[in-house]
């Protein structure tokens, strides 16, 4: 995972330099989202799912204004009302939750998603649509990590720590969804501009 975590620093770097230029409103927030790093998109869905008090994976106005400011997200009232509009495709005032995660996630070819699906199927042994603990039994070596090495962690602990790499910072439940690992890799793709090399990485990372 070692690459993962170069991409992710230049990946910040890069919408940093982005955001001081940018104007569409949809792609500011994105790139908010994406000056935290790989998990970023999914930390702000992470915000907005505990905000789903009834869950109705809905969210109307009032809710996606507080869950922008509680993720810190810094964006001018005019931005807000065009990004809801833009995300409110049927004009009922409320935005659909899966719907808006995928518009946020930057663009992929089909060859990356395919491989990002390919890397999740052999992640998911149990093929119930998540990755947990009992998945990486196997898949995972966790006696390579140095902190297993020294004695300092248990298989148990690598385990969690690489599952919690994919998990929003303020919501780790140990458990990963398709939807998740696919917002995690858009972040990482974000900043890879070739089909090849991205597709080069997840198998040489997988050993796909």
């Amino acid at each position: 995972m070692a690459g993962t975590a170069r991409h992710d620093r230049e990946m910040v770097m890069n919408a940093k330099k982005q955001l001081q230029q940018c104007s569409d409103p949809i792609e500011k927030l994105r790139l908010q989202c994406l000056s935290r790093g790989s998990a970023g998109i999914k930390g702000l869905g992470r915000v907005f799912r505990i905000m789903d008090d009834d869950n109705n994976r809905t969210l109307d106005y009032k809710e996606f204004v507080k869950g922008l400011n509680d993720y810190g997200v810094l964006m001018d009232k005019a931005d807000v009302e065009s990004c809801f509009k833009c995300f409110d495709k049927d004009s009922s005032g409320t935005i659909d939750f899966d719907e808006f995660l995928v518009t946020l996630r930057p663009p992929m070819s089909n060859a990356r998603k395919e491989i990002i699906q390919q890397a999740f199927r052999k992640l998911d042994k149990t093929g119930d649509g998540v990755i947990t603990i009992e998945d990486l039994r196997g898949v995972y070596n966790a006696q390579h990590h140095p902190k297993y090495q020294n004695g300092e962690w248990t298989e148990e602990q690598v385990f969690r720590t690489f599952l919690d790499s994919f998990d929003s910072p303020d919501n780790k439940d140990g458990i990963v969804t398709k939807c998740e690992f696919l917002n995690y890799y858009s972040g990482v793709s974000a900043s890879i501009d070739s089909d090849a090399y991205f597709v080069l990485m997840m198998r040489s990372c997988w050993r796909l």
